[in-house]
């Protein structure tokens, strides 16, 4: 494929491909597809439709709705205009959305219905230069807006006349921007990465090389579950499939990543390390509720494939057992995963090692990658053929990575953002002498693996000036099966303390009695740990942390701003006392 605008990319494959399927959603319990060349037809005609609302070239269009096919057709349509997409979180409140909008600028918004049409629609009503709001379904509102008009994206595309098609690609550089991608962030206002068509185009060939190491490109096929309004989802999820031919079917939502699984049959599925942790946790839970022959048989599975995945040899009475274990526990397991998923791509936070080695040794591929929005997003990928697990992989083809002397991860190549929309000092802050700086620590070893060891900006500094990685000591509390979720304080402090959130299980118990449960797994983490690292004490949260009430982002960072502020006087009264 010759082709670096984007939406170039998704005509050339639909030309090349016109009858085969691409797009998939649930409706009235039913999956519904369409293929590359309906799709194609509709993208044309939802570009002539935008067009007929007043959309050209240059102009903002905000998308905030659930992952579905109107998305992407909506997507790949406003890039057709030259326009420029601004994805909006599904999540954000109304002073989320009205931010995005009026710092894009944008002149029309695309969102579904119900209590999302509801929030878009203030949002829009209360900003500066949006004028038109279209609703994927019926935008019967409850409050009437007073200074936009509300189209039905419907009703509105049953309107265009095909004829009308005729010069409505506009020619575009590969250095225009695309869309501004808004950074979830863990502090701070959201800031408008500009993504050009030529970063994320490298970016889709870069991965797209790595998966072709191991055959993963033709007839593939990609759940969707995460945001398409992240990057790691909207280049990973939306124009990589496209630039590899493939299908995407829509996850109904996170409720039904099981059945979804099972039902849509995929080979690849990009999520956070966040759903393997529940995955996990879920079969953990099913084993002890099993207990007898089900439990030590699988017990066993992950042993020997740990065994495997260290390098060690068997025995002639354990490859035995390894191949009847391959049938009886393996094989089930990939069966409720669809039965055809080759990997998980796991990325947008650290996944703990051990998650990751206990899904190699059951059978379950993982992919653990590392990137950020600046970088349209990936930067290192784990390859197919050679996993290593602990590490976030090596630099995808196309990008260049260094170390500064603090080593910070510096990178450079042209998957790297134009800058940040109306920030010229933010971005000459992130991007010196065509160097990404990333903010994260890591280190390199002999063969090119990455290891992220820190978040420069999230580094703790303790009283006595020491620096502390927090993201290690989390995923070991957050691993132990009493403990949910955990989040590391103490900066200028003399030591750790952390806010924990007990199991779904210990929440149910008494405080006295949850204080000494997690009183105990602290001691057993703490057994393993440097003296800087130790967790002197804790609190317990008084609910988890969650989109909702603003403690994570939509991609399930936590917001340490946010806890540490909500938290702040207990917290002190820890240290004090």
């Amino acid at each position: 494929m010759s082709a670096v605008i984007l939406s170039d990319q998704f005509f050339e494959m639909a030309a090349a491909q016109s009858a085969k399927p691409f797009l998939y959603e649930k409706t009235g319990g039913v999956w519904q597809g369409r293929t590359y060349g309906e799709v194609a037809n509709d993208v044309l005609r939802a570009a002539a439709m935008l067009r007929m609302l007043g959309v050209n070239k240059g102009d903002r269009v905000v998308i905030g709705s659930e992952n579905c096919m109107n998305w992407a057709i909506a997507d790949l349509a406003i890039m057709t205009l030259g326009a420029l997409v601004v994805p909006s979180y599904s999540t954000n409140t109304v002073a989320d959305h009205l931010h995005v909008i009026n710092d894009s600028g944008a002149v029309l918004a695309i969102t579904s219905a119900g209590e999302l049409a509801e929030k878009m629609a203030a949002a829009s009503d209360r900003s500066k230069a949006c004028k038109t709001l279209v609703c994927f379904d019926d935008p019967a509102l409850k409050t009437k807006p007073k200074s936009i008009t509300v189209k039905s994206w419907k009703k509105e595309m049953a309107q265009i006349d095909p004829s009308q098609f005729g010069d409505i690609r506009v020619k575009l550089d590969p250095d225009d921007v695309s869309c501004l991608i808004y950074t979830s962030g863990t502090g701070g206002q959201p800031k408008g990465v500009m993504l050009t068509h030529r970063s994320i185009s490298a970016n889709v060939e870069g991965v797209r090389q790595m998966l072709e190491r191991a055959d993963l490109v033709k007839g593939q096929r990609f759940l969707s579950l995460l945001p398409l309004s992240h990057s790691y989802e909207h280049t990973g999820g939306l124009h990589l499939p496209v630039r590899m031919g493939a299908e995407i079917w829509y996850c109904e939502s996170v409720d039904q990543v099981s059945s979804n699984l099972q039902e849509a049959q995929p080979t690849l599925m990009i999520a956070v390390p966040r759903l393997y942790e529940v995955l996990y946790d879920r079969i953990e839970r099913g084993l002890k509720a099993k207990g007898g022959l089900s439990e030590t048989l699988f017990r066993k599975a992950v042993a020997l494939g740990l065994k495997k995945l260290d390098g060690k040899r068997l025995s002639l009475t354990e490859k035995l057992m390894d191949r009847a274990l391959e049938r009886l526990v393996r094989a089930k397991v990939r069966q409720r995963l669809g039965g055809r998923l080759c990997y998980f791509c796991s990325g947008g936070a650290p996944l703990n090692p051990d998650i990751g080695r206990f899904f190699l040794a059951i059978g379950v591929g993982i992919l653990q990658g590392y990137g950020q929005t600046e970088a349209s997003p990936v930067i290192s990928l784990n390859p197919p053929d050679d996993i290593r697990i602990s590490t976030v992989g090596v630099p995808v083809p196309g990008v260049d990575l260094i170390f500064d002397d603090d080593g910070q991860i510096l990178v450079r190549g042209d998957m790297v953002m134009q800058g940040y929309w109306g920030a010229p000092d933010a971005t000459a802050d992130a991007i010196q002498d065509g160097w990404l700086h990333t903010g994260d620590i890591g280190e390199m070893d002999a063969d090119g693996y990455v290891k992220i060891t820190g978040r420069k900006k999230e580094i703790i500094v303790n009283s006595g000036g020491d620096n502390i990685a927090p993201a290690r000591v989390e995923a070991l509390l957050s691993i132990h099966p009493d403990i949910e979720q955990a989040m590391l304080t103490g900066d200028k402090r003399p030591w750790l303390a952390a806010v924990i959130v007990p199991s779904a299980e210990m929440r149910g118990l008494p405080k006295a009695e949850q204080q000494k449960h997690l009183k105990a797994a602290c001691d057993d983490i703490n057994a393993n740990l440097s003296p800087l690292e130790k967790i002197r004490r804790f609190i317990i949260a008084d609910e988890p942390f969650s989109i909702e009430n603003g403690e994570m982002t939509p991609t399930l960072k936590v917001r340490r701003h946010v806890v540490i502020k909500r938290y702040a006087k207990t917290l002190d009264a820890l240290y004090k006392s």
